[in-house]
């Protein structure tokens, strides 16, 4: 009987099948989901939220309701309110001076003196030639004076003449009525008187041809003489400019003539202003170039007292983002005032009224009131807004739409932020 091994032992029969244990594993992903979540936060919360800037860099407000003052506060300059240029109107050497800068001049002072030869030499020569010409003129009216007193003696012999002739004719009509002459010694003397009147009446007409000739010639002669007496007179009008004189009252200003000194035609030598009299000119931001019209009111004050303004004129040029406005007082002037001395005036724009309101700031000209940089509700993080800007005044900016009252407004210049789009504020 052949021997049959024992089976092997392999162990088979103690292994058991184990069900997996799925919670366990569903705990440890969601704790490792909890933990990277929490540490994606807290990075997030290190990691810098845009351009980082100091809070103590920058300045913010509160959009806020309150009431508008459309008027603004510019500074002004004083200047006189009349002032007269004087520019030179004759080139020359200056010979004597007789004023200076600040001085108060009345009209017709002599303010300095040039000496111009050609001007002389110009004045002498057109006196010799207006001399040469009324000489001429006095010839000419001694020789028509002389033919009118012939002709008048021939017309006295012509007339004297005809009147023989016609006593003779008279005379010979009646002896020849009588019969005592022929009729051929009658008709001669009939001739006679004809030719006579002939002779007369030629005369006449031959005067009066040369009255109009010589009429003529005088006339020529006088329009002649007038226009070199205007130019005489215009020479010696050239002449006496060389002697400068103040055209009016008041004080002379930005006048520095020296004694050696060449003047050319139409330099400028100064001025006269009147020195009781005054208006401010103020140098006014573009934005309200659409605004400040002429007839706005506004008001100064001095030594406790107000005075009344009125825009006079507005210059609309620009320049480096200014313009100018001029006003003019309308209820008196200060007492005591100076040109080129500065004052606060404050022009009125328009009626008070109700707005959502920002401090005004450089923000406002930076983004010409498109948008700003708005701070959130942490209080560090700041997104670029649009919003839209209404009116401004020294102190206010009127919010038309984009931002709700209680919200922060960085209100600083923009420039340092570049082209960020978001900022991070820090400690």
């Amino acid at each position: 009987m052949d021997h049959i091994p024992p089976p092997a032992v392999t162990g088979a029969a103690m292994d058991t099948v184990v069900p997996k244990r799925r919670g366990r594993l569903l705990a440890r992903i969601g704790i490792a989901v909890a933990v990277t979540a929490a540490l994606a936060w807290a990075g997030w919360q290190f990691v810098p939220h845009g351009l980082q800037v100091a809070t103590r860099d920058v300045r913010l407000a509160r959009v806020e309701q309150g009431v508008f003052r459309d008027d603004i506060v510019v500074r002004a300059t004083a200047e006189p309110l009349n002032s007269i240029i004087l520019d030179s109107v004759e080139s020359g050497r200056v010979e004597e001076v007789f004023a200076k800068d600040g001085q108060a001049v009345r009209k017709g002072d002599l303010l300095f003196r040039l000496s111009n030869p050609q001007r002389n030499l110009e004045l002498l020569a057109r006196q010799t030639e207006y001399s040469q010409q009324i000489f001429n003129a006095a010839n000419l009216r001694v020789a028509q004076e002389a033919v009118r007193t012939d002709h008048q003696r021939r017309l006295s012999d012509l007339e004297y003449a005809l009147s023989q002739a016609d006593k003779q004719h008279a005379r010979n009509r009646r002896l020849a009525a009588q019969g005592f002459i022929s009729a051929v010694a009658l008709e001669e003397s009939a001739d006679k008187l004809a030719q006579q009147k002939r002779a007369l009446d030629e005369e006449k007409r031959a005067v009066a041809t040369e009255e109009q000739v010589r009429g003529r010639a005088l006339s020529q002669m006088d329009t002649a003489l007038h226009g070199l007496q205007s130019g005489l007179q215009l020479v010696s009008a050239t002449v006496d400019a060389l002697a400068v004189r103040a055209p009016s009252d008041g004080v002379l200003t930005d006048f520095r003539m020296l004694v050696g000194q060449t003047v050319r035609t139409d330099q400028h030598i100064g001025r006269i202003d009147d020195p009781r009299h005054f208006k401010l000119s103020a140098q006014v931001d573009e934005f309200y170039l659409s605004r400040l019209t002429v007839g706005r009111i506004g008001s100064v004050t001095q030594d406790g007292k107000t005075y009344g303004l009125r825009v006079a004129t507005v210059y609309p040029q620009i320049k480096e983002g200014r313009f100018t406005a001029e006003m003019v007082f309308t209820d008196g002037q200060p007492e005591v005032i100076s040109p080129g001395q500065s004052m606060d005036t404050q022009l009125t724009l328009g009626e008070p009224a109700k707005a959502m309101l920002l401090p005004n700031g450089a923000f406002a000209n930076d983004t010409g009131g498109s948008w700003v940089f708005v701070v959130g509700r942490d209080g560090e993080s700041v997104a670029k807004r649009s919003v839209k800007l209404g009116r401004r005044n020294n102190a206010q900016v009127e919010v038309l739409s984009g931002l709700a009252p209680g919200e922060q407004v960085i209100i600083s210049s923009y420039t340092p932020f570049g082209k960020a789009e978001r900022l991070q504020l820090t400690k």
